[in-house]
């Protein structure tokens, strides 16, 4: 999915109506990564919104155009991790069920994807968010280890080792 850099510039020029085209463009694409992530609806639409907020305050920041889509699925990164880390902040008085299983949502049809949602739920959150980026949205371990902020040769091994899970869940 290619973003027109001529709705970039001018979204970062103010234009409401330019980012509101940016949001439509993406909104889907971020959250069911999101989804995918933190299994759970709301909490993905939470991030995902807080992203475009972020976003739009911080657009004046963006140096190039051209990285807008990194930029943003950075930003939605992070507060992935930050929503991961209260998730683990919270265990004790959480049942890990709740923590990591799938909320139900209707506009995905999830019982297309049951036996590989059930495979991820035995990936931890960083493992998921690892072979989400890379196996289901193509992104290559280096963009995803820029998105991520981690080393490259950390989330190959991090996404073998995730891959090899994966296939042992679904046998």
């Amino acid at each position: 999915m290619d973003i027109d850099i001529e709705l970039v510039k001018s979204a970062k020029q103010g234009d409401q109506r330019s980012f509101a085209q940016l949001y439509d463009a993406l909104s889907l694409y971020m959250y069911k990564y999101a989804m995918y992530s933190l299994g759970n609806h709301y909490d993905a639409e939470d991030v995902v919104s807080e992203t475009f907020m972020d976003a739009f305050r911080g657009l004046h920041t963006l140096r190039d155009e051209n990285s807008f889509k990194p930029w943003i699925m950075k930003i939605l990164s992070i507060k992935i991790k930050r929503k991961i880390k209260e998730y683990t902040e919270q265990r004790d008085t959480l049942e890990l069920s709740e923590e990591i299983g799938l909320g139900e949502d209707p506009s995905l049809d999830m019982t297309e994807h049951s036996a590989a949602m059930e495979a991820l739920k035995t990936l931890n959150p960083q493992e998921r968010q690892i072979v989400v980026l890379s196996a289901i949205y193509g992104y290559t371990t280096k963009e995803v280890a820029q998105m991520l902020g981690s080393p490259q040769g950390t989330i190959s091994s991090k996404l073998h080792r995730s891959l090899a899970k994966l296939r042992a869940a679904l046998q």
